[in-house]
């Protein structure tokens, strides 16, 4: 699962919408809630080879093969993320699924390409005086640019705040001043007063570029605040500044970027800021002031002078694949919709060692996701009754390097994009305990909410609102990518009652994104099959329903990204 981040790890978003990650403090709960964790190998081997329902057993069998240590993490571009692929393809074979990828295959194919800073760039104000170069690593931090080996950018310089326009907040940062040809400077994270989902949304550095492109700026900078400084200082983000990134590739080699016309040239430090901001008409001293407030508001400027950067990017192609399975809807007028069953396959493979253990097996994130959906597929084939819209299991690539693979299908689908009516999403279900409701991302956004919640509650649990508001985890997962091109989406999740707060914020304090994301891990397989019984009942009332599933009714994503809208006057 791409990483939630809390508040301040927010204002340290900056050049890409989601590709950026910070460490994750969630508190640990009483040691009581620690799993119990195997001695020794030959205790280990006897638990996983514990006698189930072959229900349960045909779950864990996916999880053992996909998070053992032979698949090192299932990075996307590595071998071993092939296997893993080849492994699910022929499962949809199993599972009676149809080949819905390229060529007639389950695979569609998605070119990678890994790209990182080639140079420290070089950073020149021209202010009211000679022109003055600054200093890498005090001054400014260099950004690659996935969409150019070479940048180059020479224009005047205008201070927006946070670089925000949301009129249904009442902010607009370009109010009152012209960036058209010119850099603008912001800062990174959104207002507190936003909503937890668009503060997420608008705190990304992809919203942010792809705002100042359309608003006709050439370029931007990100300005280290005290607020930014405190989740990572700017001696961190210069050591790291040449870490490669992942995206997928044109056919030119470069990659996709949020926005090419007005890539991200680097983030300036607090100290770098008062050298752009000499002279100008409300001195750095009194902006920084306020930068360090949750609501903090800012009057936009143009900086008196010039800036000049240059920088270089490297890159190295690499190559993965979604894997795509289909069920062919029966019914002749709506068997042309596609109702989308999407989880990401990959993990972060081979990171820094963790108490010896280097290897990221992600057990839970998201082998057990990779599970379900395999199950899914095999109880509609069970059923006997095929849907009557198309159904199609993705299993994406990508989605830890920045939702890549999900992105890559969205805009080269293997069915007409609008023939696609409903994403639901499957990433990181926790299943260490008896769940007891159940949390879907979105719910509350379009028409499959009371649809989710009429098919929970035949497994006798409720739906409950989302516990992590501040996280904007709705925005952070690949559904996502089905929301920018206007189509519903939900997100599913164990629920946090009973035990489930708990045993959540201890996966997340201690296993996420760890070695110890492993398979010593208590899993219940029991709640394994009641998520995919809950998964399945959901996929097949959307499959099933009358009416396609529409945004609610003045929804902001389903009015920004122009999806099917509700009648004013209905909705959730």
């Amino acid at each position: 699962m791409y990483r939630p981040l809390g508040a301040l790890a927010l204002l340290a978003l900056s050049t890409s919408a989601l590709a950026q990650t910070a460490p994750q403090t969630a508190p640990a709960p009483a040691p009581q809630a620690a799993p119990a964790m195997a001695s020794n190998a030959a205790e280990l081997n006897a638990k996983l080879a514990a006698p189930l329902p072959a229900d349960q057993a045909a779950m864990k069998a996916h999880v053992l093969f996909l998070a053992s240590d032979a698949m090192k993490g299932r990075e996307a571009g590595s071998p071993e993320f092939d296997i893993a692929a080849q492994y699910v393809a022929a499962q949809f074979y199993a599972a009676g699924l149809r080949p819905g990828g390229d060529q007639g295959g389950y695979l569609q194919k998605v070119p990678l390409v890994s790209y990182k800073a080639a140079s420290k760039g070089d950073f020149v104000w021209t202010g009211r005086g000679a022109a003055q170069p600054l200093v890498f690593g005090e001054d400014y931090v260099p950004a690659a640019n996935g969409a150019k080996a070479e940048t180059s950018v020479s224009a005047p310089v205008v201070f927006v705040g946070y670089g925000i326009d949301a009129p249904q907040y009442g902010q607009d940062d370009y109010k009152g001043v012209d960036v058209r040809g010119k850099i603008v400077a912001y800062f990174g994270g959104s207002p507190a007063r936003f909503g937890g989902e668009e503060r997420a949304f608008f705190g990304s550095g992809g919203t942010k570029a792809a705002i100042a492109q359309a608003k006709g700026a050439v370029g931007v900078i990100t300005l280290e605040s005290p607020r930014s400084a405190k989740v990572r200082t700017f001696a961190k983000l210069a050591d790291s500044y040449a870490t490669p990134r992942m995206t997928w590739a044109n056919p030119d080699g470069t990659g996709r970027v949020d926005a090419p016309g007005a890539p991200s040239l680097g983030t300036v430090s607090m100290v770098g800021a008062a050298k752009l901001f000499a002279g100008a008409k409300t001195p750095w001293s009194r902006i920084v002031k306020h930068a360090d407030s949750d609501n903090a508001k800012f009057k936009s400027m143009p900086l008196l002078g010039t800036l000049t950067v240059a920088t270089k990017t490297g890159f190295v192609p690499a190559a993965s694949s979604n894997v795509v399975g289909v069920i062919p809807g029966s019914d002749p007028v709506v068997g042309k919709e596609v109702v989308v069953l999407s989880a990401h396959l990959d993990h972060i493979g081979i990171t820094k060692p963790v108490k010896g253990d280097a290897l990221n097996n992600g057990a839970l994130d998201n082998a057990i996701g990779i599970a379900s959906l395999i199950e899914e597929a095999k109880r509609f084939t069970a059923s006997g009754q095929a849907p009557k819209r198309t159904i199609m299991f993705l299993a994406v690539t990508g989605e830890e390097k920045g939702l890549v693979g999900s992105d890559y299908f969205t805009n080269h689908p293997t069915v007409p994009l609008t023939s696609i009516v409903a994403d639901v999403n499957l990433d990181m279900p926790i299943l260490t305990y008896k769940f007891e409701d159940m949390v879907v991302f979105g719910a509350e956004r379009s028409t499959i909410g009371p649809i989710v919640q009429k098919a929970v509650a035949t497994i006798g649990v409720g739906l409950s609102p989302d516990p992590m508001p501040e996280e904007g985890i709705f925005v952070r997962s690949d559904h996502f990518r089905f929301v920018q091109k206007g189509i519903p989406a939900v997100f599913l999740w164990p629920g946090q009652k009973g035990p489930g707060k708990a045993a959540v914020a201890y996966f997340m304090a201690n296993n996420y994104h760890k070695p110890s994301d492993d398979l010593t891990q208590p899993i219940l397989w029991d709640q394994g099959v009641r998520f995919v019984d809950a998964n399945y009942r959901i996929a097949r009332e959307i499959a099933d329903g009358a009416q396609r599933p529409v945004w609610n009714a003045g929804d902001y994503f389903g009015t920004l990204y122009k999806g099917p809208m509700a009648p004013t006057g209905t909705g959730n």
